[in-house]
Parts: structure tokens; sequence; C-alpha cells
């Protein structure tokens, strides 16, 4: 089967403007199970974002989640080598939706999939795979990037500091994590063309101490503002960041994901995260598991990008101001009209002058 893509903004506004389908305990719902890597749903950032998009498919909230182990559940699995079995071992169950939570997730799911057709499966930033029961929600990760990154040389500009430095804090390399990465660097090289960059690939999701000692060192070395694309790990970045502004350090963290404003936050209200890359992974799981309820589920790939609502920047930080606001919700209608083009892919960024060599970003 050749995999078609197919916009989804009318699907994502009627999500956007619909209330849940009603209580949890309706017998006549989806049952679903998301299932995440050894990070949990409690890295306020990706697999925090999936469950919030079941939580609001049922109706419920993350403080009452009433059909939580009845209708839905999330299932940490701890390592790679458990990924088949336990996906086997959920696909026995006959669930409505079986959610993967991530591009780690690909080779255990072409494996799986096939094994159990009747299984409806959605697996989240992947675009490769191929099978009818295989929803794929892919992101334009890039365009959601070059937003936060424009608005924190904004900051910078406006901070009256000349030649600033910007680091980015990545996860596992891959072509997904690039793609925040290179939007990043474009949007900051949109405002100070010579910009410093210097990035760093903890190779883990769930290692914040990784993050907050590379923010520590990139901090103390002038680094200005540093972006965070590693599930629980970056939540290390945010902590030094907080440290440092509670002693009267100009430095700042930007979150991925959710916002993190709060997770920011260090005295009388005012957060380190100066704002954050809105990937809507929740707008994706809540999408898929009403394909499912209303039958219109298809094994296609989905893309979420500016245009759709899909990504975006965070506003929480009232230091951000009303200006730069506006500059990058500018931005943000010239990406979708198309004025504003942001590479994606490392290798093309180089050759256009867009990106420094020597970064860690990789393509595949």
């Amino acid at each position: 089967m050749t995999i078609r893509t197919i916009c989804v903004f009318a699907a994502l506004m009627t999500i956007a403007s619909c209330g849940g389908p009603g209580k949890a305990d309706d017998p006549s719902d989806v049952t679903s199970r998301l299932m995440t890597d050894a990070t949990g749903i409690d890295d306020e950032s990706f697999s925090a974002a999936g469950w919030k998009g079941m939580l609001a498919y049922y109706g419920d909230s993350w403080d009452n989640p009433e059909g939580k182990g009845r209708l839905y559940d999330w299932i940490t699995v701890p390592s790679h080598d458990l990924f088949v079995p336990s996906l086997k071992q959920v696909s026995d169950q006959g669930y409505g939706l079986v959610i993967v939570s991530g591009f780690m997730w690909d080779t255990a799911l072409a494996e799986v999939a096939p094994l159990y057709p009747g299984q409806k499966y959605l697996i989240i930033d992947v675009k490769w795979l191929d099978g009818p029961n295989i929803m794929q929600a892919s992101f334009a990760e890039h365009e959601g990037s070059y937003l936060v990154g424009l608005a924190a040389a904004l900051k910078a500009r406006a901070d009256g500091i000349a030649t600033p430095r910007f680091g980015f804090i990545g996860g596992v390399p891959g072509r997904v994590i690039t793609r925040f990465e290179m939007g990043w660097i474009q949007g900051i090289r949109s405002v100070y063309p010579d910009a410093g960059f210097v990035d760093y690939y903890a190779n883990a999701w769930n290692k914040p101490e990784l993050a907050k000692a590379q923010a520590r060192a990139w901090y103390d070395s002038g680094v200005y503002a540093i972006f965070s694309a590693a599930g629980a790990t970056g939540n290390g970045t945010i902590a030094q960041a907080k440290e440092y502004r509670l002693s009267g350090r100009n430095v700042w963290a930007v979150g991925v994901d959710g916002d993190q404003h709060r997770a920011g936050v260090y005295a009388d209200g005012k957060s380190a995260v100066l704002t954050s890359m809105l990937k809507r992974v929740d707008r994706a799981t809540e999408y898929a598991l009403r394909s499912v309820r209303d039958g219109s589920f298809e094994g296609r790939v989905y893309e979420f990008g500016a245009a759709n609502g899909g990504v975006d920047f965070a506003v929480s930080n009232p230091e951000l101001g009303d200006a730069i606001v506006a500059a990058v919700n500018a931005a943000k209608a010239g990406i979708i009209d198309g004025s504003v083009v942001v590479v994606p892919g490392y290798a093309e960024a180089k050759s256009l002058g867009l990106a420094p060599d020597g970064l860690m970003a990789r393509d595949d």
C-alpha cells in the first residue's frame, strides 16, 4: 500500500471546538492504551501531551482520570528490548486503539502490527511505516521550533545583547529531533545571522542530570538561551535556568511539546521558561480516538503543522512581551502562507548556509 498524506485541518478544528464524548464510564466508548518508553507520562512534555489528549477525549482530567484502568491507561516499557513482547501482550487484549509514543517504537510496530490486522494503532512521530491498521502522526517540528528560536533571539535583542550564543539539547539523535534543532537555529538566525550555537545529545529521554550539567556549563560560558527537545532529560535545563535566574542571571530555558511555563516558576510567579514549542501530540491522540469511535480510522500519515494548529509557541510568560509575541505571530503567518520557509534537514540547511558545520544533528 502506498502511504498517503492527508490534511486534517477540518478534523483538528472539530476536535478543538467540541467537548469530550461523555463520562469515561460510558461502556460504548473506545478502549485504549498508551505505551511509552521508560520516561512514562511524567516527562512534562512529549508523553504527557499524549496522555492529556486521551484525558481530553474521555472527558477526564489529570487529577481525576475516572476511566483509568477501565477504558484507558498508560503502560511504561522500561527498555527497548521489551518493546516487541510488550506490544504483543497489549495487542492480545484487543483494545480499540493502541498508541505507541515516539519514533523509537517504529521497528517494534512494523513487526507486530501485521500479526494483529484487526488491531488499530497510532504511532507518534513516524511517517515511514506501512499498513492499513497503522495511523501515523507526523509533526512539522521545524516550524514550531523556528517560532521559539525567533522569540529567543528577539528577547536577546530587546535585552541589548550584541552577540548572544544559543544552545540546543537533544535526546536521541535522528531525523525528528533534527527538525527541532534546525528550526531553532533558523529562527535565531533570522535575527542574528552570525549567532553562535552549541549542541549536545544526551542519548536518553530520562536523564535530566545530564542536561542540567550541560546547561550549567553553557550558561557559565555565556550562552543566553537553551532549547531542549529531550523528553524528561530536558527538565534538567529548566532546573538549571531556574537556579540561575533566581540568583539574578539573565539566562533562559525554552520548553518543548507542552507549555512548560509552570515547570520553570522560581519566584513570585516568574518563570525561567521564556516560551515553549507546542507540539500538539494531544490533538493527534484525540483525533485518532475519535476516528476509531466514528469509524473513519485509516492507515495513513497525518501531518500536523503550523497551518492546522499542530505546532505553535507558548505565550504564558509575560516577560516575552507583546511586541515579541506579535512579531512571532507574524512569522507564523508567513510559514502558513509560504513566505517564510523553514528547512527541516541538517544536510539541506548546511548546503543553504542556514546551519553551521560541526553539529551533532543527524538526518537518519
